[in-house]
């Protein structure tokens, strides 16, 4: 099957610093019962995306939104248990292989090329999620204290209120980027993601109230024009194929991890579809790309967006460690090199400066990178390890599932790209 057992096998004990496929949590020293390993699997996969689906339900039309998004579910779902297969079949045949992450299953199934592949990907995910963190951090600190009906157009020491927030946020950056290990952040996750849970309730109860006095106008259907662009931000809501391989590594019952997972991603998707509907049902047309922002100046909104900037904020050191795992790697010889880490901040802080809206950006990072991160790696190396045994409908899909995820990568980052520079310009 083309499976180097040397490499294999010593590609996943080089490193002693934390790995790509570290879990946000750390590790742990027990295996996970199946209700923490659902609760493991939410916090991989729900992140900021979520905040531009309404938005996006808005272009798209909510019924297509609705469509796009629980295909893109199943999807996803089904190219993580490709890697859950491949990654069994490699560690049958090749007894000494230990396959940790995504990065080592590309490495015992392409070699070098695998592994830098996933790496490439994992740098322009992870980097590309942070960037959208830093965005939303100063759309919203704007909204909330510059923006006003008298000021539309503000401005701080002659900048763009966002300009100077994105800034404020980077010697702060510097700091939390600078520590060495993720046992320190541990507990940034934790509540990270209680704020966003708690925060999505308090807005879908807020779009419900609303939407029963306004009653907008809604759109079912948008067209083809929009399909790349709901694609794109779709993909992005689903984020943490990286995940998966650890996370079914610390599975106590691994025949069950499956449906395990599949329960997690019928639950997501369905609050997902909800918190986006809603908040289009809300707003309607007035719909922003940062749902949030939709929510006016009162006490509980202002709560609301400063615990969602809070979290994003504090995950942004999280998000970025696979980085700079994957950059050590390749450039420091997997030493701690913190001058590395705060190059690659500024390099994030030049490109959120340059992006002018949350959810085009969105869109951009999942029409690019997530669809070949999602889709594409996982299909191709699932082909390569099953060739010999996949019957003819085995192949189909996985040949369509390449070669469609490639089409739809390259059409849709040509067409964010352009729709991001015609706002710019």
């Amino acid at each position: 099957m083309g499976f180097k057992k040397d490499e294999a096998s010593s590609s996943s004990h080089v490193l002693s610093i934390p790995r790509e496929d570290t879990p946000l949590l750390g590790k742990n020293q027990h295996l996970s019962s199946p209700s923490k390993t659902f609760a493991n699997v939410f916090i991989a996969i729900v992140g900021a995306g979520v905040l531009g689906l309404p938005y996006t339900f808005k272009r798209t039309g909510w019924v297509m939104g609705s469509i796009m998004l629980f295909s893109v579910a199943f999807l996803t779902y089904y190219c993580m248990m490709l890697l859950v297969y491949s990654r069994r079949k490699v560690e049958s045949h090749i007894k000494a292989a230990k396959i940790s992450s995504f990065g080592d299953l590309g490495f015992s199934v392409c070699g070098p090329v695998g592994r830098l592949a996933v790496d490439v990907m994992i740098i322009l995910s992870q980097a590309g999620f942070c960037i959208s963190y830093l965005i939303f951090v100063a759309n919203t600190l704007a909204h909330l204290f510059n923006y006003s009906i008298a000021k539309p157009d503000p401005k701080i020491l002659g900048f763009s209120p966002k300009t100077v927030y994105i800034w404020g946020c980077f010697p702060f950056q510097l700091g939390l980027n600078s520590v060495p290990t993720l046992t320190l952040l541990a507990p940034l996750s934790i509540f990270a993601d209680i704020v966003e849970l708690g925060a999505m309730g308090v807005v879908m109860v807020e779009d419900v109230m609303i939407y029963l006095q306004n009653r907008p106008v809604l759109e079912m259907f948008g067209g083809f024009n929009v399909f790349f662009y709901g694609l794109g931000v779709a993909v992005y809501a689903f984020e943490g194929i990286g995940m998966v391989l650890p996370l079914e590594s610390e599975t106590r019952d691994k025949d069950k991890f499956g449906k395990i997972l599949g329960l997690a991603m019928a639950f997501i998707s369905l609050l997902f579809g909800a918190f986006g509907v809603l908040g289009y049902f809300a707003f309607g047309e007035e719909t922003k790309d940062i749902i949030t922002t939709n929510l006016g100046q009162g006490l509980l909104s202002t709560f609301i967006q400063l615990g969602l900037s809070i979290n994003l904020f504090f995950t942004f050191p999280l998000m970025m460690n696979p980085v700079y795992e994957v950059m050590e790697r390749r450039f420091c010889e997997g030493r701690y090199c913190v001058w590395l880490r705060w190059l690659v901040v500024l390099a994030v802080t030049f490109v959120a400066l340059a992006v002018p809206n949350f959810a085009d950006f969105l869109s951009l990072v999942g029409s690019s990178v997530c669809i070949v991160l999602g889709f594409v790696l996982p299909s191709l190396f699932h082909l390569i390890v099953f060739k010999d045994e996949l019957r003819w409908h085995g192949l189909a899909s996985d040949a369509a599932l390449i070669v469609i995820g490639t089409v739809f990568a390259v059409y849709g980052t040509s067409s964010s790209l352009m729709e991001i520079l015609a706002k710019k310009a």
